[in-house]
């Protein structure tokens, strides 16, 4: 497992260096203050994606013959590990520096994780991930993603992080509702082509103004891993996955007061 996280641990640092860093020059560490870009979208997705290393973590440790208690420690601290390297790399960039709200994000994030399993012994919130397509990409392709993959993880418009709570963990165990039915609310934003607003790259470069906006989601939601079957496969699927939000009927609120009703959103 040490060799083998090991490997794990250098390659996607090797693949970060590729797909974020490699085209800006190192220079002496430094930190800066980014709570004020992307509409704290970048943050929100901190806070998810410490938890969900977290998470996986602690599985990979119980698999070890860990008690569930001990492996989410463990993997609370390898999420802790993975997620302060890469500030680090943000520290030596020209481009970026050392974010102590990121830092805190993060933090944030992994302790979610951690004070559920210590209160509850079981994830009953948990955050999730959805993506669609935008039309800003190609405004803006070296920083917001050109390839798909790379739109993925750039481009914060079309992101959306959910925290998604299941039902029957809080007092419905009796009830019919089922297993595998969780509500969950979201956060996303739009119009975003610069980390910051008024950002002068816009005139420099004739970019067009988008107004940048936050948005607010309400939508039921499928907790994968509470869907009963006696197929291994599906189980390692539906634990693999269980960090997409599924597309649902969901219920739209913008900052700007506009409600929108999509029958699927991605």
């Amino acid at each position: 497992v040490l060799i083998g996280g090991s490997v794990v641990y250098v390659a996607s640092m090797a693949g970060f260096y590729e797909l974020w860093y490699k085209d800006f020059e190192t220079t002496a560490f430094h930190s800066f203050n980014d709570n004020s870009e992307w509409l704290q979208m970048d943050k929100i997705g901190h806070v998810g994606t410490s938890y969900q290393l977290s998470k996986w973590g602690q599985k990979v440790f119980v698999w070890t013959g860990l008690s569930d208690r001990k492996a989410a420690w463990y993997g609370a601290g390898v999420s802790t590990l993975y997620q302060t390297s890469i500030e680090v790399f943000d520290g030596f960039s020209t481009e970026w520096g050392f974010s102590v709200g990121d830092v805190l994000s993060n933090t944030a994030g992994t302790g979610f994780f951690l004070g559920q399993e210590l209160l509850w012994e079981e994830q009953r919130m948990t955050f999730k991930y959805s993506f669609h397509n935008t039309k800003y990409p190609k405004y803006r392709p070296s920083l917001l993603g050109q390839s798909q993959v790379e739109k993925l993880i750039k481009d914060y418009n079309g992101q959306t992080i959910w925290l998604s709570a299941n039902i029957k963990s809080f007092g419905f165990e009796e009830t019919k509702i089922p297993e595998w039915l969780n509500l969950s609310v979201g956060y996303g934003a739009e119009g975003m082509i610069t980390a910051k607003e008024n950002d002068p790259v816009i005139q420099e470069l004739n970019l067009p103004e988008f107004n940048r906006y936050r948005k607010y989601f309400f939508a039921p939601d499928i907790s994968l891993t509470k869907i009963e079957t006696n197929s291994k496969v599906l189980k390692t699927v539906f634990d693999v996955f269980e960090f997409v939000k599924i597309p649902m009927p969901t219920l739209e609120v913008d900052e700007k007061g506009n409600v929108k009703i999509h029958a699927l959103y991605f």
